[in-house]
């Protein structure tokens, strides 16, 4: 494989040195994707990105505490939660090409178009596994004499779950989202299969639509300083999202706890 040429390397030392004043400027967040050679932002990419992240998460979220709560409150040993268990371990361990490879299939491909909807549904894919494996574990440390105390006080079984073991297994349920959260905020393989990109400015889920991940894959692989310093900026911009949503949910906890 051949080595990078010194005025490569002395190109990408350029862009990562321009990645805080890139994070800084107001066009990063005002203006949108430009062509080459022009100057721009990263706006429509990074609403795009927002909408389908919440929309992934909203979609993904709920089926993963409903399973990981069946898994933990009335599966316990039965066979189909030890199936549900070997299926969601094999969704962990699966590349996520393969999630965009099927939802491209089941969708995209028999829509005839690339969609908002089609990268949300990818997305809620990937989360879903993540929340079944921490809502499970989470809510089995939860201890057995909680639950019978509230038993013994004659409550139905829903509201136990719902009133006691999810407030006592809160904190972790909530941590298992984040991290899906994190995982899916810089998936691009998917993306590419679902949504692809849209270099205009565009809320519709039912089109092409921009995303940070793929807009970063286009830029960093362009021969463009421009975008090469626009894709040191939006992976910058992922990352510190990320830690900004981690860090605001453990003092949120803490305060609450």
């Amino acid at each position: 494989m051949p080595e990078p040429s010194g005025s490569e390397l002395s190109t990408t030392a350029r862009s990562r040195e321009a990645v805080p004043s890139a994070l800084v400027r107001a066009s990063l967040y005002a203006q949108m994707t430009p062509p080459p050679g022009a100057d721009g932002g990263l706006a429509n990419a990074i609403v795009g990105s927002l909408i389908m992240v919440a929309s992934g998460t909203l979609i993904g979220t709920p089926v993963g505490i409903l399973a990981g709560t069946y898994c933990a409150e009335y599966g316990r040993s039965g066979w189909l939660a030890s199936g549900t268990r070997f299926l969601n371990d094999v969704l962990l361990s699966a590349p996520s090409i393969v999630i965009g490879l099927f939802v491209y299939s089941v969708y995209v491909a028999r829509v005839g178009h690339f969609s908002g909807w089609a990268g949300s549904v990818a997305l809620g894919l990937l989360v879903v596994p993540v929340v079944v494996r921490t809502t499970d574990d989470m809510l089995k440390l939860v201890p057995n004499s909680l639950r019978e105390a509230a038993f013994a006080l004659g409550c139905p079984s829903w509201k136990v779950i719902t009133l006691v073991t999810y407030r006592a297994a809160r904190t972790g349920i909530v941590t298992g989202i984040l991290l899906a959260v994190a995982r899916i905020s810089g998936e691009t393989a998917p993306l590419l299969f679902t949504s692809l990109n849209n270099q205009f400015w565009s809320l519709d889920l039912n089109k092409p639509l921009a995303n940070l991940p793929v807009v970063i894959f286009q830029f960093a692989m362009s021969p463009y300083e421009d975008w090469h310093r626009l894709a040191w900026g939006g992976a910058a911009l992922i990352t510190l999202a990320v830690l900004a949503l981690n860090i605001a949910a453990r003092v949120v906890f803490r305060k609450h706890g």
